[in-house]
């Protein structure tokens, strides 16, 4: 079983889930694994309409998927990769 799959509702399996050290400092532990189960879901947070329309092929076709949660300071992204063997949360920044 991965990751993705212990969620309800989980569209895609998440892989090994990993955090950049940035991340891990700034955000907190609740917020990093809400925005976890969202992203599994397909809520794909605060993406712009052009880059959230892009996850919709991306999940069918199997291609990296990416999500955007939080303002300012707290901003983060957490991306899939295509293979499904890992999930990123990372700052901007850390990209």
């Amino acid at each position: 079983m991965m990751p993705g799959d212990r969620f309800v509702g989980a569209r895609f399996p998440l892989g090994r889930l990993v955090i950049t050290a940035t991340a891990a400092t700034r955000l907190t532990g609740d917020e990093v694994a809400d925005a976890i189960v969202r992203h599994a879901r397909g809520d794909w947070g605060d993406l712009g309409p052009a880059d959230a329309a892009e996850n919709d092929p991306a999940l069918r076709e199997g291609l990296r998927l990416l999500s955007a949660y939080g303002r300012g300071e707290r901003r983060f992204w957490i991306i899939t990769e295509a293979d499904r063997s890992v999930t990123t949360v990372l700052l901007p920044d850390d990209y």
